[in-house]
């Protein structure tokens, strides 16, 4: 492929480091986070001197696979992303076939490659923007919105990680103090829609949780998502006593069945992110009209170009859409409202775990809060640069923290042992 100034851009190295930031006691229906949250880094560098980005997550298998991609992408054209996808299902092939990969206990997928396929290609889209002079959202079509909304997530905690110092959200595990945290976050980042992960108590005390935001915050867009933690009736019984309350409950039982039967049952939205996660999941959904509002996840879907196909989907069957989050760094919020600003049928704020860290790995200044939302970066690609020292930080804490994969129920029952998974529990 030639570029601009008629030089053909080929890939000289790849890079993938993997880093973990520090994560506080946030419970969810399979138990609760780990002290470390991993990501993976991977950086393409080209032979004309350019540097793309990408995020993804960092578990010990999903490494693996991305130094295995790595170590053949030398020589690859940067914007050949066909040959990148067909590229990584032959590594994936050769290797341990691609098999399925589960995120946390929450998430399973039945194929690795759109997760492994998703970081090289932003990072190959962030070669080619900046190559070109321009945002990766004009790569995707241009931007329809200049700033993009997210929502501030809520979570039940812990004070502090057994033998950890307390942190600075302290404990949350119950109305008053899930009221509490989401005025923090409103305070702090001025957001004005507020979701609340659900699924670790009893329904009757989370929707009182919930009717305690409605009270507090009246004009804020509220959601709740308990990650499968109800059965099908139980489903129903909230959604009666929360409509005119929630905007949409997320992923209120598991599977699509499940959901198609809670929404026959219902007129309040379904969202997910668990039972619809990749493409072939969209048929049987459609049919059978088990969501309303589809959560994507670049990361999870195969990168910034099948999101937007995702986003032409849901616009064509008319379902709403919005953006799911896990634990990520700046180089993923930068991709993510790069994909928001250029997704016209964005229907709902983004969820983000953002305010939640405490240390990243970009040269601050350019992804900032501001009233709930981040302004779309203008400069050429995603818009960030990496700091070297933090990277190198973040590498460290990856070496000595002992974290290799998010297990949040094995490290659950390692302090409660007698803790069973709330799926489908109530």
């Amino acid at each position: 492929m030639t570029g601009l100034g008629g030089s053909r851009s080929r890939v000289s190295r790849v890079v993938v480091t993997p880093v973990a930031f520090a994560d506080p006691p946030l419970l969810n229906v399979v138990g609760v986070h780990q002290p470390w949250a991993l990501r993976a880094v991977v950086e393409v560098h080209t032979d004309d001197g350019l540097l793309g980005l990408g995020e993804t997550y960092g578990d010990e298998t999903q490494l693996g696979r991305l130094q295995a991609v790595a170590a053949r992408l030398g020589g690859h054209d940067p914007y050949d992303l066909t040959g990148l996808r067909r590229l990584v299902a032959q590594v994936l092939a050769a290797g341990d076939g691609g098999a399925g990969m589960s995120f946390g206990g929450m998430l399973d997928v039945d194929s690795a490659l759109e997760t492994v396929y998703s970081p090289f290609e932003v990072a190959c889209l962030d070669v080619q923007a900046r190559r070109a002079g321009v945002p990766v959202s004009d790569l995707l079509g241009g931007r329809v919105r200049d700033r993009v909304d997210f929502a501030g997530y809520l979570f039940y905690k812990w004070a502090a990680h057994p033998g950890h110092e307390p942190d600075a959200w302290g404990e949350a595990l119950d109305a008053d103090g899930i009221v509490a945290q989401a005025r923090r976050m409103v305070d702090g980042w001025g957001f004005t829609s507020l979701k609340l992960k659900g699924g670790v108590f009893a329904p009757e005390v989370e929707c009182e949780a919930v009717e305690a935001l409605r009270a507090a915050f009246p004009d804020h867009p509220l959601r709740l998502d308990p990650n499968g933690g109800w059965t099908p009736a139980t489903s129903v019984k909230v959604a009666e006593r929360l409509a005119g309350v929630v905007e949409y409950l997320e992923d209120p039982t598991p599977g699509i069945p499940g959901m198609a039967e809670v929404a026959r049952r219902t007129d309040l939205p379904l969202a997910t992110n668990m039972c619809v996660i990749a493409m072939e999941h969209l048929p049987p959904a459609i049919a059978a009209d088990a969501v309303q509002v589809v959560l994507s996840d670049h990361h999870l879907w195969g990168g910034l170009r099948r999101s937007a196909l995702l986003a032409g989907i849901c616009e064509t069957f008319g379902l709403g859409l919005s953006m799911h989050s896990n634990s990520h760094l700046g180089i993923s919020l930068a991709a993510m409202v790069h994909l928001a600003a250029s997704s016209e049928n964005l229907t709902y704020a983004c969820d983000t775990h953002y305010p939640w860290k405490t240390q990243d790995l970009l040269v601050p200044g350019v992804l900032e809060f501001r009233d709930g939302a981040v302004d779309v970066p203008t400069g050429p690609g995603l818009g960030v640069e990496l700091d070297r020292d933090k990277l190198a930080v973040l590498h460290e804490q990856w070496v000595t923290c002992g974290v290799r994969r998010r297990e949040d129920t094995v490290y659950m029952r390692s302090i409660e042992p007698g803790f069973e998974v709330n799926t489908s529990r109530w």
